[in-house]
């Protein structure tokens, strides 16, 4: 059984991938699809990592990550809600 999954990505990004897998001579949807398989199956794994996290910035995520490991701090009830605290750190 399939399921449609819908979500937004930039259309500069997306323009860039699509150019990528035609260039592969794949296309883009099963580029997605390969991706979200491997990623399920444990063989795609990715860290978030914003290219201009200043130092400060980094030692405030280590901090609150080190609290919610010990059962303290900022729980998150999404990964959006995650993002945006950091983004505001």
């Amino acid at each position: 059984m399939t399921t449609q999954v819908v979500f937004n990505v930039d259309s500069k990004i997306k323009a860039k991938a699509m150019k990528r897998a035609k260039q592969k001579g794949i296309p883009f949807a099963a580029v997605l699809k390969l991706a979200t398989k491997a990623f399920a199956d444990g063989r795609f794994d990715f860290d978030l990592v914003d290219e201009e996290v200043r130092p400060e910035k980094l030692k405030l995520w280590e901090q609150q990550s080190r609290l919610v490991e010990q059962g303290k701090g900022r729980h998150f009830a999404s990964a959006k809600e995650a993002m945006e605290f950091f983004e505001n750190l």
